[in-house]
């Protein structure tokens, strides 16, 4: 997982506090992924392996390989599916070493600028039959994102924290199929908004400290105070666009997809 800036630390632990509302577009994409019996899956952006376990409870016989840049994450992938081979890898450089017949990403192309450049060096390694298939959110332009890009801008913070906050770089369904298709792959390509309900308090603050806040919560570690200081004035925005209900916290989450598959 990479940003425009440093790369963030990540924490597999908090990640997963939410990993039911989180896998659920992954089972969602699975769904539609054409592909019979793969002998070879490459996972990019693999995180902890939660979701790449799924891609091993599916195709038990096939040699999957997790790719990430955070050694937090891949520390806990391996532990959790030795079966499997994960590397490190940042995906701005990376090249398929060999044929593949499922190259497959979940919330991970958010962080990787252009990665859309990157799809012809990626299909073109797709075996005959074999299938590029992604999610990724499509939500930046919703409170949780323009609240915390405002606040990592405003005077009190711009200094540490200008710039670590941007619209994700993501295109539209209909431009990801435009680009994959002009590469002679079929293209399903959709969108989904999901209405999560989650629990406890500060609940979407809760979620963000796993994926959106992990560049601020970097940027500030170490300082004590700042982080509380900063959290704190997040979370009262937060309260305020994501109030609790009677059942919980009612947070609206878009997400994009695509499945290619070559013929």
């Amino acid at each position: 997982m990479t940003t425009h800036a440093a790369t963030p630390v990540w924490d597999p632990e908090q990640y997963l506090r939410h990993s039911g509302p989180r896998s659920r577009p992954f089972h969602d994409l699975l769904a539609r992924v054409p592909v019979r019996d793969p002998a070879r899956i490459a996972d990019l952006g693999c995180g902890p392996g939660n979701v790449t376990a799924l891609l091993a409870e599916r195709w038990p016989r096939a040699r999957i390989t997790g790719l990430d840049t955070s050694e937090e994450m891949l520390r806990q992938a391996r532990e959790r599916l030795p079966g499997a081979e994960f590397l490190r890898a940042d995906l701005r450089g990376w090249t398929p070493d060999g044929s593949y017949d499922l190259i497959i990403s979940s919330a991970t192309f958010q962080w990787v600028p252009g990665h859309e450049e990157s799809f012809p060096a990626w299909t073109g390694a797709l075996a005959p039959g074999g299938a590029f298939a992604f999610t990724v959110p499509g939500n930046f332009g919703e409170p949780s994102h323009v609240l915390l890009h405002e606040l990592c801008e405003s005077e009190a913070w711009r200094e540490r924290l200008g710039g670590l906050q941007r619209p994700g770089h993501v295109l539209t369904p209909a431009q990801y199929l435009e680009r994959l298709a002009g590469q002679g792959l079929a293209v399903d390509a959709w969108e989904t908004t999901y209405v999560h309900v989650l629990e406890g308090e500060d609940a979407v603050l809760d979620w963000t400290k796993g994926t959106t806040l992990r560049p601020v919560l970097t940027a500030l570690r170490g300082d004590a105070e700042a982080r509380t200081r900063f959290l704190s004035e997040y979370g009262a925005l937060l309260r305020e666009a994501y109030p609790r209900g009677r059942h919980g916290t009612v947070f609206p989450f878009r997400r994009v997809f695509v499945v290619a598959r070559r013929g």
